[in-house]
């Protein structure tokens, strides 16, 4: 498969062509991404249908969409038989495309639709870029309409924790931003607080965005959602966020999904600030999307106000997301989900 293949050694892959002819190749894979090798126009037709079935590491298996066709989501199956999801979303001024980087995940949040089927296997470096780039053929070819026709932001919050899978992630980031020239400034890769990935990230030569998925502001409450707290509890998650802060100059975000009557007490948004400030970062409040597999329900829209009532009321800049998609299972895992039980 073409994006599995390291963007400079492509070469390799046409034996008998011209060098150049893997520099048109790339181009189209990386620069000007295209759905089909057919759109290759400057290609030998011959080299066009030789490379028709090698294009993309996956089929796309279902496609959503919804909020006036502003959001689509996309579930796709590689040949061993593994889902991955993407989720695009357009606004008048940008689009923000959510990708995966593992297939499953091992951290068992207890909110987390991904979570709860367990892990598979980490996402190859090709397999993470290449949602990238058919959602740049999508929108290059015109399939959304009222928002620019290439994305604009990625985010690391799809299926699984990417500083898991440093190594694949780390190298996919690599390709966005010098094969397909994406802004670093552009890309925020998401964590749960696998702090020692958070100081590998750190030091890494690009200006990416961190967002730590909190969800709580104690321990003791924060084990029971994220399992992983017993490994990297708050105080060493945080002092990771704060040495990516002082290496990057860049505001950290904090991530808070909104579960009733679980983390949307008073109390927890007056810990939360707390933390907010030693770390000067945004906090991204967001109702839970609910998933077949646990209980758990959104805060009801009155407490989630109140909640952000105490943050901006101790100065924390706060914000609520919007929430897209929840009519087609557009939080991570969700599609999966509903997929293996159809």
């Amino acid at each position: 498969m073409l994006y599995l293949t390291n963007p400079e050694q492509l070469e390799a892959l046409l034996p008998g062509e011209p060098p150049y002819r893997a520099d048109q190749l790339r181009e189209w894979l990386y620069e000007h991404p295209v759905l089909t090798v057919k759109s290759m126009t400057n290609l030998p037709s011959a080299l066009r249908s030789e490379l028709a079935d090698r294009l993309w590491p996956f089929a796309l298996e279902v496609e959503q969409s919804a909020d006036a066709g502003m959001t689509h989501k996309w579930l796709f199956r590689t040949p061993d038989g593994a889902a991955i999801e993407a989720v695009l979303m357009g606004y008048p001024r940008r689009t923000t495309l959510c990708i995966s980087s593992q297939v499953g995940c091992a951290l068992g949040c207890t909110f987390c639709a991904t979570g709860q089927f367990g892990f598979e296997r980490h996402l190859e470096a090709g397999e993470i870029v290449a949602q990238v780039a058919f959602a740049e053929a999508f929108l290059a070819g015109g399939g959304m309409n009222g928002c620019p026709d290439r994305v604009t932001n990625i985010v690391f919050m799809g299926m699984g924790e990417p500083l898991a899978n440093y190594a694949r992630v780390r190298e996919s980031i690599r390709r966005m931003i010098e094969q397909m020239g994406i802004s670093a400034r552009a890309i925020t890769v998401s964590t749960v607080g696998v702090a020692p990935g958070m100081r590998r990230l750190a030091a890494e030569p690009w200006q990416v965005n961190l967002a730590v998925s909190l969800h709580a502001a104690d321990d003791e409450l924060r084990t029971t959602l994220v399992p992983l707290n017993r490994r990297y509890p708050l105080e060493e998650v945080e002092a990771a966020a704060m040495e990516f802060f002082e290496a990057k100059h860049r505001r950290v975000s904090i991530e808070w999904t909104m579960i009733a009557g679980v983390n949307d007490s008073d109390d927890q948004a007056v810990k939360l600030s707390a933390i907010a400030h030693r770390l000067r970062a945004h906090v991204n409040l967001i109702a839970l999307n609910p998933t077949p597999l646990t209980p758990d329900l959104p805060s009801p829209h009155r407490r989630i106000e109140a909640f952000l009532g105490v943050l901006r009321g101790r100065g924390v800049n706060a914000t609520l997301r919007d929430t897209r998609g929840r009519d087609i299972d557009a939080a991570c895992g969700q599609l999966r989900a509903r997929a293996a039980g159809s």
